[in-house]
């Protein structure tokens, strides 16, 4: 029996005879039938997002290891964290078969070199996080990336559309996305890429929260290194420190664009080293922090 991520979809019979309306239509429905795919996903999301805050507090690293769209979904996951929630970029590990393209050429067949997954997997080290992402379960490159991992010592959080994916096998925390075969039978970048992309999101998501750097859904260690995050990082400060936007200015500019501090700032610290002082004090978490002024 063919793996559901190769199934052919319902619905399908003269699909390309349709209207653009019709199967326009019909894709939409698609979509939104993956995202159904989660529900029975929320307490693997959450034990994953907590092997992740573990590997940031400890000074690990997350690796992203994957193939084809997986690895585009991971890619445009990890590569948004340093930015969003203000981790270190060397923190944060992207592993994808065949290297980040850098055009339209992605190559099918090196999602099965175990000898560059080896490679890749280096790297790993115990105290380290790795997200292994794979529609089908069974792609090597992730696969022996993930075995390689394990041990090293890493966590290993695996992601697959498959509910007998052997990812799972290595898995410390095991999540399946429950999406239906796709509308185009096998292609995988529709449907099963989608939820993928959702979970990946829900799960640094609430990782950067544990960690504290959300605050009332405001990313409060957000990098405010262009004009529209500095016009952002200012309004953060406005709403929680409740000041004017000249002094919300002159806090980040103390703070030398460091979002946190400039926030103890506008809201009564005295000096940057009193508010480092405080947010060390509480763990990098805002909140605390503030309740000490």
């Amino acid at each position: 029996m063919l793996p559901q991520t190769e199934m052919l979809g319902e619905g399908t019979k003269g699909l390309d005879l349709r209207s653009d309306a019709d199967v326009l239509a019909c894709l939409l429905d698609a979509q939104k039938a993956a995202l159904n795919g989660l529900d029975g996903c929320l307490a693997g999301l959450s034990q994953g997002a907590a092997l992740l805050s573990n590997a940031i507090k400890s000074g690990g690293r997350i690796h992203y290891a994957a193939a084809g769209s997986s690895g585009l979904m991971g890619l445009a996951d990890g590569a948004e964290l340093p930015g969003t929630y203000g981790l270190s970029p060397e923190s944060i590990s992207i592993s994808m078969a065949g290297g980040i393209p850098t055009g339209a050429e992605m190559p099918g067949h090196t999602e099965d070199d175990v000898d560059a997954a080896k490679v890749a997997s280096a790297g790993v080290r115990s105290g380290d996080a790795v997200i292994a992402i794979s529609a089908s379960g069974s792609t090597p490159f992730p696969l022996d990336f993930v075995r390689h991992a394990r041990s090293a010592g890493a966590k290993i959080i695996c992601i697959a559309n498959n509910n007998d994916a052997p990812l799972f096998e290595h898995a410390d925390c095991a999540i399946f996305l429950n999406t239906p075969p796709e509308l185009i039978a096998g292609s995988t970048r529709m449907g099963a890429a989608t939820a993928q992309k959702v979970a990946l999101n829900m799960m640094s998501t609430l990782m950067g929260i544990r960690l504290g750097h959300v605050h009332d859904g405001m990313m409060v260690n957000v990098v405010a290194d262009n004009r529209k995050l500095r016009q952002r990082a200012e309004g953060i400060i406005k709403k929680i420190a409740g000041v004017s936007d000249a002094e919300a200015s002159l806090a980040l500019h103390k703070a030398a664009g460091n979002l946190k501090p400039a926030i103890l700032l506008a809201a009564g610290a005295t000096t940057v080293t009193q508010a480092d002082q405080m947010l060390a004090q509480s763990g990098g978490h805002l909140r605390p922090a503030l309740e000490q002024l």
